[in-house]
C-alpha cells in the first residue's frame, strides 16, 4: 500500500537515463496496480532497480476503480463487521434459549472476545496486506469466514466453548485480514474525499447490523439456528465473491515483513497527534460498543411483552448509517477532528442521561435512534483522522490499522464490567 519507491544507482555508471514507456495501465501484476506510468515518472540506471515518482500513485479522489473499491469494501464490511454488530441479537437468543446454563456475563464474553480478536490482529493484517494485496487476501479471508459460519451452524446447545472457537476466534481471524485492509485501501484512491469513502464502507457494517438481527428473529423460529447461520454463510460468500472482483490496489506492494518488529511501526507513535488520538480512542472504547450489545437486553427485561423489542438494534444500526456517511460530506468544511470531538461527547451524554436513567420504551426508542447517529462518526472518521495527520507516503494499511489493537484492549475488561452494571440495574427494574 505504500507509494512505490525503489531506487538504485548503478555503481558502474552514475548517469541515470529515462525509461521510455507507453502510457498504459500495468496489467497482470500480482499487486493489481491500475495506474498509468509515464516516462517522466520512472528513472533507471544500468542496474536492476528503478526510481518511481510517488506522485504517480497519488490518490485520484474518484474514478471507476476507486468507487468499485468502495462498493466491494462495503460488501465485505456487511459480511464481517455487520455480523459482529448483530451480536446483541445473538446474545438475546443465547440468554433465552441456546445457552441458558450460562450467565449473561459469560455469554457477553463471546462478543467481547470476538471484537477483541478482530482488532488484535488489525496491524498484522495491514502489514500482510501491504505485501500481498487484495487479490489473494480477500478470497482467503472469505474462505475462513464462511467456514467459521458453517462451524457455528453445527454447534450444540449449552456448549459455549463451541461459540468461543467458531464465532469469537475463527470468524474474527478471517474477518480481520479483509475488513480493516479494505478500509485502509481507500487511502490509495482518496485524499480529500476519504471521510466520505470510509463512511460508505463503514455503513455496510451498519446495514449488516440491521439485516442480521431481523433475520435471527424471523428465521430461527421457522428453520432453526443451524440453517439460519448457513443462510448467513451463503450471503457472506456472495459478498466476498463480489469484493474479490471489485476491490483494487493502486500502489505497488511493500516487501513482505521478515521480522516481528516489521509488523508494528513504532515510528508513528513519535508523533504526538497520533499518540493522543490512540489514547482518546482507547478510553472511548470503554463505552461506545455497549448499546450495540445491551439495548435489546435492557428492553426485553424492562418491557418483556413489547412488540418492538426485537428491533432496537436494527433502529440503532439504521440511524448509524446516516451517522457514518454524512460526516464525510461536511468533514472538509467543519473538520474531521471537530466532528469526532462533538459526536463522541454527545454519545456519552446520551448514554448517561437518556439510556441509564430509564428503560421505558419511549426512552429506548429515542436513545437507539439518536445514539446511532452520534456514535457513527467514531467508526467512520477515526481512520480518516489517522490519514489526515499522516504524510501521504505513510498512509499505508499498516499505519491506518496498527493503532486498533491498542485502543481495543479495553474490550475484554469493559464487557464483564458493563454486564455487572446491567445486572444490578436490571435487578432493580425486576424488583420494582
Amino acid at each position: 500500500m505504500a507509494a512505490a519507491r525503489t531506487s538504485l544507482e548503478s555503481s558502474s555508471n552514475p548517469t541515470i537515463g529515462t525509461i521510455q514507456t507507453s502510457e498504459k495501465t500495468i496489467e497482470g501484476s500480482p499487486t493489481g496496480i491500475s495506474k498509468p506510468v509515464k516516462s517522466k515518472d520512472v528513472e533507471k540506471s544500468e542496474g536492476d532497480e528503478v526510481k518511481v515518482d510517488p506522485s504517480a500513485y497519488a490518490p485520484t479522489d474518484g474514478g471507476w476503480d476507486a468507487w468499485s473499491t468502495v462498493f466491494g469494501g462495503t460488501l465485505v464490511a456487511f459480511g464481517t463487521f455487520g455480523f459482529v454488530n448483530a451480536f446483541g441479537a445473538f446474545a438475546d437468543y443465547y440468554n433465552e434459549e441456546y445457552l441458558t446454563n450460562y450467565s449473561p456475563t459469560i455469554i457477553s464474553m463471546v462478543g467481547a472476545l470476538q471484537v477483541f480478536v478482530l482488532y488484535l490482529f488489525a496491524g498484522t493484517a495491514g502489514a500482510i496486506f501491504d505485501a500481498i494485496g487484495p487479490r489473494y487476501l480477500i478470497p482467503g479471508s472469505g474462505i475462513v469466514v464462511v467456514f467459521s459460519l458453517f462451524m457455528l451452524s453445527i454447534t450444540k446447545p449449552q456448549q459455549i466453548y463451541q461459540q468461543f472457537l467458531s464465532q469469537s476466534v475463527l470468524f474474527s481471524l478471517g474477518a480481520t485480514v479483509s475488513f480493516f485492509p479494505s478500509m485502509g485501501l481507500l487511502a490509495h484512491w482518496f485524499r480529500s474525499k476519504i471521510p466520505y469513502a470510509i463512511g460508505c464502507v463503514a455503513s455496510g457494517a451498519s446495514v449488516g447490523g440491521i439485516v442480521f438481527p431481523i433475520m435471527i428473529s424471523k428465521l430461527i423460529p421457522k428453520i432453526g439456528f443451524g440453517w439460519t447461520i448457513r443462510i448467513f454463510a451463503f450471503l457472506t460468500l456472495f459478498c466476498f465473491a463480489v469484493g474479490t472482483v471489485t476491490i483494487k490496489q493502486r500502489r505497488p506492494s511493500k516487501p513482505f515483513p521478515t521480522s516481528p518488529s516489521a509488523f508494528f511501526d513504532f515510528a508513528a507513535f513519535k508523533d504526538p497527534c497520533y499518540l493522543f488520538l490512540v489514547l482518546g480512542c482507547w478510553f472511548t472504547v470503554f463505552a461506545v460498543f455497549n448499546p450495540f450489545f445491551y439495548v435489546g437486553l435492557s428492553a426485553a427485561v424492562a418491557n418483556p411483552d413489547a412488540s418492538v423489542n426485537g428491533y432496537y438494534l436494527a433502529i440503532l444500526c439504521a440511524t448509524s448509517i446516516f451517522g457514518r456517511v454524512s460526516p464525510g460530506l461536511i468533514a472538509g468544511r467543519v473538520g474531521r477532528f471537530n466532528i469526532l470531538y462533538i459526536s463522541t461527547l454527545i454519545s456519552s451524554i446520551l448514554i448517561l442521561a437518556l439510556w441509564y436513567t430509564s428503560f421505558a420504551q419511549a426512552n429506548l426508542i429515542a436513545f437507539a435512534a439518536l445514539y446511532g447517529v452520534f456514535s457513527g462518526p467514531f467508526f467512520s472518521l477515526t481512520p480518516s483522522c489517522v490519514a489526515e495527520i499522516s504524510p501521504i507516503e505513510r498512509v499505508l494499511g499498516q499505519e491506518l490499522e496498527e493503532h486498533m489493537p491498542l485502543w481495543h484492549q479495553p474490550r475484554l475488561l469493559e464487557r464483564p464490567l458493563q454486564a455487572s452494571l446491567f445486572k444490578t440495574k436490571l435487578k432493580r427494574i425486576t424488583i420494582s
